[in-house]
């Protein structure tokens, strides 16, 4: 799958707090600056009073003055229907909604923006900042997400990229990323598992990383509602409770006040990672009849460890079972490769070497090997890198609902892909001419209990005795780990196939008409953007010509 001479793919971290993009330089993969110099981009976006979209690091500066309208930690919201992120919903100052098929919407201001609209503003910034580097339009990326991400979250980041104008040319899953950028020099033959706890997520994955470029993982697992968001949580509620018992007002309720109190307790969480404690000064925070209210705490490491504890030990479980699918005790791993800047938690260093016995390997950069991983994957894909062979997993069983409700899988999870499962069922009544076959993906025995992909009829099946149609179920997973799923009656050739592709909730033509959107909206961004530095321009101008005229007129006066 050569591109054309000169054509980069880029790699591309979409994280839940930060995204980053790299690109192959020779044999070395690199991190592109954005427009700021900032070789992270804050995943931001904000709709301000003048119309303009703001993404990054000056979405991120406006926040507290916008709470409304900055739209944050977006990635938790991917591919979910409305019903599924209650939780999540509280943890942020903006409205979310449900659109169609009960598919999670946000609002800023009189607009309503789908996930993947919102994930694309922060692609699009990421595609730019790569040409204006590499001096040349960029139209194909590989897209990183969570290992344990299901279907219609991989389709939806897939659909955030078309809607971003790239063509995605593969989704690779953060761990494995992580893994390839680790590896890629390696010598030797090693086991190796990935601990990857970012902002919104956790993976773990391991591997087998052999000396002749082979990267295969052999399980996964994770928790995709666990992240440094969470901690962040924890102490968002620790401090706003204790000034409710104090001032006997609740934060919460304050959308203002709570964008200041989140980034305070976003930066004593990062402080603790190095210093024994950390103070919250919040002054003029809120007001009562009393007059003005200030915020003042010190948090202490031994305290945020406590109040922490619980989701430390939620980590535990996801690894355990990892080791224990790849039939692997913790001492046959070779080194354990932390990734996602929540890993920095001293805590959270601490459970890895009470699981592992050993302590963990710390010569990547954990924000950034991710979106090295993907570059490398670019190049390998692009024929720049040669002798890498990447083999990665589904992370979740993949199947179809039978008789009684019962979960029948036809690919389990950790099965290398691209993969194709084929099983043949039949009818469950007398003369009955159609199937509805139901897609789902998960781990549990009842159907009903796992998540639902889709669903399609199989009609037009000749009358005849239960179980004497010979109905063909197939599965296939692409190397994206995008599921197509067909069912042929066997006797008449009847056949009909569905890609799960809609399960992000968005048509083909919606995805057209958000890129096109994108592309005049970046383009009448663009002009704003022109006006205000011509006026900014015309404005010096105004002042070095008064200065100069003060300036003569002082030495006629003399």
């Amino acid at each position: 799958m050569a591109t054309k001479q000169g054509e980069k793919i880029i790699g591309i971290d979409l994280g839940t707090t930060n995204s980053v993009v790299a690109v192959m330089e020779g044999k070395e993969p690199k991190v592109i600056a954005n427009k700021e110099g900032n070789r992270l981009t804050p995943s931001v976006v904000a709709f301000n009073d003048k119309g303009e979209t703001l993404v990054g690091d000056i979405a991120r500066r406006q926040a507290v003055t916008n709470p409304k309208r900055t739209i944050y930690s977006i990635k938790r919201f991917m591919g979910r229907r409305h019903g599924e992120v209650a939780n999540e919903e509280k943890m942020v100052p903006y409205e979310v909604v449900g659109g169609p098929q009960d598919y999670v919407k946000v609002r800023a201001g009189d607009q309503t923006f789908t996930p993947p609209e919102v994930s694309a503003k922060v692609l699009r910034s990421l595609k730019e900042a790569a040409e204006a580097y590499l001096g040349h339009k960029v139209n194909k990326a590989v897209i990183t997400v969570p290992a344990y991400f299901n279907d219609a979250q991989r389709q939806a980041t897939k659909d955030a990229g078309q809607i971003a104008g790239l063509e995605v040319m593969r989704i690779v899953n953060e761990p494995t990323a992580a893994a390839l950028a680790y590896g890629l020099e390696k010598k030797k033959d090693e086991k190796i598992v990935v601990f990857d706890l970012g902002g919104g997520t956790f993976d773990v994955s391991v591997l087998d990383v052999s000396k002749d470029g082979v990267f295969e993982v052999v399980s996964t697992n994770g928790d995709t509602h666990l992240g440094g968001d969470d901690f962040d949580q924890t102490l968002i509620n620790h401090v706003a409770d204790q000034f409710q018992r104090e001032q006997g007002i609740d934060l919460r309720k304050d959308p203002m006040a709570m964008q200041r109190l989140q980034e305070a307790c976003e930066k004593a969480k990062k402080e603790l990672s190095t210093a024994q404690s950390s103070d919250i000064n919040l002054p003029f925070i809120t007001a009562d009849a009393n007059g003005p209210k200030h915020l003042q705490v010190t948090i202490t490491r031994a305290q945020f460890e406590q109040m922490c504890d619980a989701l430390v030990e939620r980590c535990r479980g996801p690894v355990v079972q990892a080791l224990k699918d790849a039939k692997l005790e913790p001492k046959d791993i070779d080194e354990v490769v932390l990734v996602g800047g929540s890993t920095r938690i001293p805590k959270v260093q601490e459970l890895v070497r009470k699981i592992f016995g050993k302590e963990p390997h710390k010569g990547v950069n954990p924000d950034e090997v991710v979106a090295l991983g993907a570059a490398i994957q670019g190049g390998v894909l692009g024929g720049d890198v040669k002798d890498v062979l990447l083999l990665d997993v589904t992370p979740l069983s993949l199947g179809i609902e039978t008789e009684g409700g019962i979960f029948t899988a036809l690919v389990e999870k950790n099965t290398t892909i691209p993969t194709e499962r084929k099983q043949v069922f039949s009818t469950a009544a007398d003369n009955q001419t159609a199937v509805t076959v139901s897609v789902f993906q998960g781990e549990r025995k009842m159907a009903r209990d796992n998540r639902l992909l889709g669903q399609f009829n199989l009609e037009g099946i000749p009358p005849a005795p239960r179980g004497t149609p010979q109905i063909e179920v197939k599965f296939d997973i692409d190397a994206n780990g995008i599921l197509s799923v067909s069912a042929k009656d066997l006797g008449s050739n009847k056949e009909q196939t569905v890609k799960i592709e809609q399960s992000s909730g968005l048509t083909e033509s919606e995805i057209e008409r958000m890129r096109k959107d994108a592309e005049s909206n970046a383009e009448e961004d663009k002009r704003k953007f022109r006006l205000a530095e011509a006026r900014n321009k015309a404005e010096a101008l105004c002042f070095q010509t008064e200065k100069l005229i003060k300036e003569h007129d002082a030495k006629l006066s003399a």
